[in-house]
């Protein structure tokens, strides 16, 4: 997203800086607030910074939940941008190596168009691992979470104890998991006629 033209040097009440809460390639927060800013709220990368701009009269829990709605919205940018099947393969090795020794080394990682009702899915005596084209375009600590889950089938087939054992190595899951029961939510809503961009 581009800086806002209507945030400019002086304007701003306070400023604040904080280790990202998202997956993100940032490795800072920015939060600029504004006087002039009424009701909206944008964000855009800074070099390694994310600058979140907000209404100076937002609340402290306002501010904390559109940091997290602007942070997923930029890794939901920028996952859409760059990841194709070789670099979502190179990110499950990475994954495998920061969160699970490396043990987990599938021979395939790609997109696929047939599964609409599972996230993801894995065949570990092939070593190929599938996920659903209904990911792109979400955060990437969700696209990174259901890479983990099948990287963890490729060492455990099933649901058990063990197998959450070594999903507990990626610190967002449950915030993945909770995004992802969301999606599924929101699918299930009944359509209301004539209800449009809500």
């Amino acid at each position: 997203m581009p800086a806002d033209p209507l945030h400019r040097a002086g304007t701003s009440q306070r400023s604040t800086t904080s280790q990202p809460t998202s997956g993100s390639r940032a490795s800072a927060i920015e939060v600029r607030r504004s006087a002039r800013r009424r009701r909206t709220v944008s964000a855009y990368r800074e070099g390694d910074r994310t600058i979140v701009l907000i209404p100076a009269r937002m609340s402290e829990a306002e501010e904390q939940r559109w940091v997290t709605v602007m942070l997923d919205k930029l890794a939901a940018q920028e996952s859409r941008r760059t990841l194709g099947d070789t670099e979502l393969a190179e990110r499950a090795r990475r994954l495998s190596d920061q969160y699970l020794g490396g043990r987990a080394r599938p021979v395939s990682v790609r997109w696929v168009t047939n599964q609409n009702t599972r996230w993801g899915s894995c065949t570990p005596s092939e070593g190929s691992i599938r996920l659903s084209h209904r990911l792109q375009g979400m955060p990437e600590y969700v696209v990174d979470y259901v890479l983990c889950h099948e990287l963890a089938h490729l060492l455990v087939p099933g649901h058990g104890p063990r197998f959450w054992r070594l999903l507990e190595a990626y610190p967002r899951t449950e915030r993945a998991r909770g995004y992802l029961e969301g999606v599924v939510a929101a699918e299930r809503l009944p359509h209301v006629p004539g209800a449009h961009g809500a």
